[in-house]
């Protein structure tokens, strides 16, 4: 192998050839290209998983954190500089697993991040357990009789937590999903953006076909974002007719926004005062 190819081997995704991992990362490329944001203004924090990779293949700042992880590091990073856009990208059982509690946190807190949940109903990285979105019944490594437990509903779960924007796309619809994407950036709050995300290696039945047939866009279907309870009953809408898209938006204060450090400048371009005299005086 030339130095050349070695060079280009650390630019290629370990995804299996296939995954709808590639076409979530293609879509927010696209996004961030359309919006013509600067990569320096641009953090993707990840936890651990097969999607875990994706902050390594994309031209922005990134953080590649630990399981279950990615939220809390990103809230650091968006409270230290909130003029970034911070991205979360993160597996169902990264995110909807060991990190649910940092989620729920995140979204009732309204935090301005986008949060993009790559869900394939399975744990990939490790080859095919069961996860928190499997489908009752669903025969895995580690229920081979089929899973007893009800999957979490992670658009359910975000408009009962507060977060502001919910919507769902399809890996193998880019142009809605980057659309999608767009829209949760310019959102001003918690976006919480799940993403059908067939694994082609160990999710046999959720696959690309199976979506094919079912997703259609309520976009489309005069859904309005803004019912509250009209969304709440869509999001459990899973059967012959599956619907993605935008599911509710409202407005309201940015956790960010209520932090009056912040009203005047990011807090990384506050100066530092490294005199504590005055506080040690009081411990005397």
């Amino acid at each position: 192998m030339t130095e050349i190819n070695k060079l280009n081997t650390k630019e290629i995704p370990t995804w299996c050839p296939g995954c709808g991992n590639f076409l979530i990362l293609a879509a927010l490329k696209k996004a961030v290209s359309e919006m013509d944001l600067d990569p320096s203004e641009v953090v993707v924090v990840s936890g651990i998983g097969c999607s875990a990779g994706l902050p390594h293949w994309i031209e922005s700042y990134g953080f590649h954190s630990i399981h279950g992880r990615a939220v809390p590091v990103a809230t650091g990073i968006k409270l230290a500089n909130h003029g970034l856009n911070v991205f979360v990208v993160s597996g169902d059982g990264d995110g909807y697993g060991i990190g649910l509690n940092h989620l729920i946190h995140a979204m009732r807190r309204n935090l301005d991040i986008t949060y993009i949940g790559h869900d394939n109903k399975i744990y990939g990285l490790t080859l095919g357990q069961t996860s928190p979105t499997s489908d009752q019944g669903a025969k895995t490594v580690s229920t081979p009789n089929g899973s007893i437990e009800l999957p979490i509903n992670p658009l359910a779960l975000g408009l009962a937590s507060g977060a502001t924007f919910i919507a769902r796309g399809y890996a193998g619809n880019n142009t809605q999903l980057t659309d999608l994407i767009v829209k949760g950036i310019q959102h001003k709050g918690f976006a919480l953006i799940d993403v059908f995300q067939p694994c082609v290696t160990l999710n046999k039945v959720n696959t690309f076909e199976f979506f094919n047939k079912r997703v259609y866009d309520l976009n489309k279907e005069n859904h309005n974002t803004g019912d509250f309870n009209g969304a709440f009953s869509k999001v459990f809408e899973f059967g012959d007719r599956i619907p993605t898209g935008l599911f509710y938006q409202t407005q309201r204060d940015t956790y960010e926004a209520d932090l009056p450090q912040l009203k005047e400048k990011p807090l990384i371009k506050h100066s530092i005062n490294n005199d504590i005299e005055g506080l040690l005086e009081k411990y005397k």
